[in-house]
C-alpha cells in the first residue's frame, strides 16, 4: 500500500505506530510530528530509572536515530501540529500545511494542574517530559524535602525515588489509601506500609486548604494535620487526555478520543492510539481509556497495521500495567470494571511481599497481580476468567 501518512506525537504510541506500518508492508510516505525536541520515548522511566539516574535519556528512544533513516520515517522534533482538517485530510504545523490520506492522533495526556498551587509563588513541579524529571531529579538528594501531592502510581514512584536518593518526603494523598481506586483498600494498605517503612511522612485523607510560597520554598496548609514546608512540591493528581485538536476536527471525544478495536476514530481515515484514546475492546465490552506502556504499544502497533491496510488488526489484550517502588516489583493484569469486585484472593506471603493476587467477581478472575514472584508473570492473563478452583 502507498500513500502518505501524518503521525502526530512523540511518545510511544507514536514509535511503535511507525514500526507497525513498516512492519505491516506499508511503503509509501511517513511523517511523524513530535511537539518535544526528541526523537519518540518512553515515559516510564521518568518516574522511575531515568529520575533515578540509573538510565541515560538514550535508553528511553522507542527507536534510534538509524532506525528511522533506515525505514524511510521522516521525524520532525519539535514540531507541534496546530490544525487537523479531517474533511480536507491535511494538518498544519509550524504555519506550513500538509495533506495525509490517513492521520494517526498519539498526542497522548497532560498532568492536570491545580491553579491554586502554580499561583502561590510556591515551587511547583509536574512530570510529563524529560525536562520535568531532570528538574525533579536536581532536587532529590540528602537535605532537601519534597511534598508530592497524590498518592497514584506517579506520586508514589517519585515518592521512591526521593527516598532512595536521601530526601525526605511527604505525600499527601485526599482518599483513605494510596492507588485505593485502581488496587482497592488491600493492595492500598500495602503500598501505605512500603512506604512508610522507608521513611516517608504518608498523610492520608490529606486535604490541603491553602498554597503559599516564595519560589524556594513551598508551604501547605493541611486541615486537621501539621502544616507542610517544602523545597519543591509535586502535583500527581491525575491526566487529561490531549483532545484538543480532535475536538477541533470534528471527532467524537469522550474522556478521550473514541476509536473501535482498529483505533480507527469517527472518521474514516482518522485514528487515534495511546493515552489520548478511549478504545472500545471487544473482550470487556465496552470502552476504556488506559495510560499505560503496554497499552501504547498495543495499540500503537494495531494503529499502524489498520492504517497499512492489514484486515484483522484489533486491539483485544486486557490491560497490563507494572510499577517498581523499592525493593518491591509488580505486575498487574486484567480490568475490574465499573462494577468493581467480590473480594481480592491472595496466595503466597503478603506480609512480605512476595505473592499472586486475584480480584474476583461472580466466581470469576476479572484481574490478577504478582508482586516480587516473577516466575508467576506468564500465569496472570491466562487466570482471567477463570475460578479460583482453575488456578494451579
Amino acid at each position: 500500500m502507498s500513500g502518505r501518512i501524518v503521525i502526530v506525537g512523540g511518545g510511544l504510541a507514536a514509535g511503535t505506530a511507525a514500526a507497525g506500518l513498516r512492519d505491516a508492508g506499508y511503503d509509501g510516505d511517513v511523517v511523524l510530528h513530535a511537539a518535544e525536541p526528541h526523537l519518540p520515548y518512553e515515559r516510564p522511566p521518568l518516574s522511575k530509572g531515568y529520575l533515578a539516574g540509573d538510565a541515560e535519556a538514550d535508553s528511553m528512544l522507542v527507536h534510534p536515530a538509524s532506525w528511522y533513516a533506515e525505514n524511510d520515517v521522516e521525524v520532525r522534533p519539535g514540531s507541534r501540529v496546530e490544525r487537523i482538517d479531517a474533511d480536507a485530510h491535511t494538518v498544519t504545523a509550524g504555519g506550513a500545511t500538509e495533506s495525509f490520506d490517513r492521520l494517526l492522533i498519539a498526542t497522548g495526556a497532560s498532568p492536570r494542574h491545580l491553579a491554586a498551587a502554580d499561583e502561590s509563588g510556591a515551587p511547583v513541579a509536574y512530570l510529563r517530559t524529560r525536562e520535568d524529571s531532570d528538574r525533579l531529579r536536581s532536587v532529590l538528594a540528602p537535605g532537601h524535602r519534597i511534598a508530592i501531592l497524590g498518592g497514584g502510581f506517579l506520586g508514589l514512584e517519585v515518592a521512591a525515588a526521593a527516598r532512595n536518593a536521601g530526601a525526605d518526603v511527604i505525600v499527601l494523598e485526599a482518599l483513605d489509601l494510596p492507588l485505593l481506586r485502581v488496587l482497592g483498600p488491600e493492595m492500598g494498605a500495602m503500598f501505605a506500609d512500603l512506604h512508610r517503612e522507608h521513611g516517608v511522612d504518608l498523610r492520608l485523607g490529606a486535604k490541603v486548604t491553602g498554597f503559599d510560597g516564595d519560589g524556594r520554598r513551598a508551604r501547605l496548609t493541611v486541615d486537621g494535620s501539621a502544616d507542610v514546608e517544602a523545597d519543591l512540591l509535586v502535583v500527581g493528581i491525575g491526566a487529561s487526555p490531549d483532545v484538543a485538536l480532535a475536538e477541533a476536527a470534528g471527532l467524537a471525544v469522550d474522556d478521550g478520543i473514541l476509536v473501535d478495536e482498529r483505533m480507527r476514530t469517527s472518521h474514516p481515515d482518522v485514528y487515534a492510539a495511546g493515552d489520548v484514546a478511549r478504545a472500545h475492546h471487544p473482550v470487556l465490552g465496552r470502552s476504556i481509556r488506559v495510560e499505560h506502556w503496554d497499552n501504547a504499544i498495543r495499540q500503537g502497533r494495531v494503529a499502524g497495521q489498520a492504517m497499512a491496510g492489514v484486515e484483522d488488526a484489533a486491539a483485544t489484550d486486557l490491560p497490563y500495567f507494572f510499577t517498581d517502588q523499592y525493593d518491591l516489583g509488580m505486575e498487574y493484569v486484567g480490568d475490574v470494571g465499573p462494577d468493581g469486585y467480590d473480594e481480592v484472593v491472595v496466595r503466597g506471603d503478603l506480609t512480605k511481599r512476595v505473592f499472586k493476587a486475584y480480584w474476583v467477581s461472580g466466581g470469576k478472575v476479572v484481574a490478577a497481580m504478582q508482586a516480587n514472584d516473577w516466575d508467576a508473570s506468564d500465569s496472570l492473563r491466562p487466570a482471567i476468567g477463570k475460578s479460583l478452583a482453575e488456578l494451579s
